[in-house]
């Protein structure tokens, strides 16, 4: 079927049709609905090809990654929500992997001489992130997984970390805790500052000290985690609570806690977030691993669908969604061992 055909069945213009079809908000939305449910039912399909030359549009979204740094589980599981929206609609996703900071600066600026692609989906933000404002400079369209804080509007999704990791901190202070160790993210970027501030909250809400002692900074990995939890079980009195960033960093906690002789759930209790990967299920580790849960799957799809709406014209500061995250309560946290 073409697009006259298609236009022909329901008594429209081709230009109308064509301007449903891509979401311009001059549409109004029973006409756009009608569009898309009709071209559904009769399995119309627009030629990509033809659909970049008529909207100008590159048909890609741009996404870069500093290495190794971001590389990992997350960014895998993250870009197979997004990829999957996007697929729906016949759009690409540019990866560009870069070594550092002036490379990355460089790679934005790239994309959006080429205009090779029609967004970007910026990631891990610090909480005064420069590449916001570079991408504002640049004139070209963004969505934020996560959020900073520049002063300026810009359309971003995210978590509650700081509620997540108050919830669990307050969760194992309950049980009777009082030495808890965070592994959290690297230090600057806003969720670990976000979880921090839930942290130190939470201990602070219960008149419970904070020592620098047990809380370490870092990326996401078992031999990295492995290492601090290691020097951490060392410690007299040591941690008899772990909240891990990742379900990676709970990995390599739970060898230390192993490596230590000790057990968890009983000797030293742990929480972790992200429990929703489809290869580390936290119900068939033994024990069974509480944790913080939001799907980064999910979140990958939802980021896809912001910046379609935002190339169909709909305002960024209409773009700001805070999802919530639930604690998962298992065999991994128990209550502190006696004295």
């Amino acid at each position: 079927m073409r697009l006259k055909d298609l236009a022909e069945h329901l008594g429209l213009s081709q230009t109308t049709v064509s301007r449903a079809l891509n979401g311009y908000p001059e549409v109004n939305e029973t006409t756009r609905l009608r569009v898309a449910e009709t071209a559904a039912r009769l399995g119309y399909r627009p030629n990509a090809s033809a659909l970049r030359l008529a909207t100008g549009r590159s048909g890609a979204i741009g996404l870069v990654l500093r290495g190794a740094e971001e590389l990992g589980p997350h960014m895998s599981e993250f870009l197979a929500g997004m990829g999957g929206r996007m697929a729906t609609e016949e759009i690409d996703i540019l990866v560009t992997t870069v070594d550092s900071y002036q490379d990355e600066v460089a790679a934005y600026r790239r994309l959006a001489a080429s205009q090779k692609v029609d967004a970007i989906v910026l990631h891990s933000p610090k909480i005064v992130d420069e590449r916001v404002r570079l991408l504002k400079d640049l004139d070209i369209p963004f969505v934020l997984h996560g959020r900073t804080n520049i002063g300026e509007t810009v359309a971003w999704l995210d978590i509650d970390n700081t509620g997540a990791v108050e919830r669990a901190t307050s969760h194992l202070l309950d049980l009777g805790h009082r030495r808890i160790a965070l592994l959290n993210g690297i230090k600057g970027r806003t969720f670990a500052e976000h979880r921090e501030i839930g942290y130190l909250a939470a201990l602070s809400a219960r008149g419970v000290p904070f020592d620098p002692a047990l809380m370490g900074n870092s990326v996401f990995t078992d031999e990295v985690a492995f290492r601090l939890a290691q020097a951490m079980l060392e410690l007299r009195p040591r941690p008899t609570a772990f909240i891990a960033g990742s379900m990676m960093t709970a990995l390599g906690v739970f060898r230390a806690i192993r490596q230590a002789e000790l057990t968890l759930g009983k000797e030293v209790s742990m929480i972790a977030h992200d429990d929703v990967f489809p290869y580390l299920n936290a119900d068939n580790m033994f024990p069974s691993m509480s944790t913080t849960r939001s799907s980064i799957r999910q979140a990958g799809t939802r980021v896809a669908e912001l910046i379609l709406q935002i190339l169909a014209g709909k305002k960024i500061e209409d773009v700001h969604e805070l999802w919530p995250v639930e604690l998962v309560l298992r065999e991994s946290s128990g209550p502190a061992p006696a004295p």
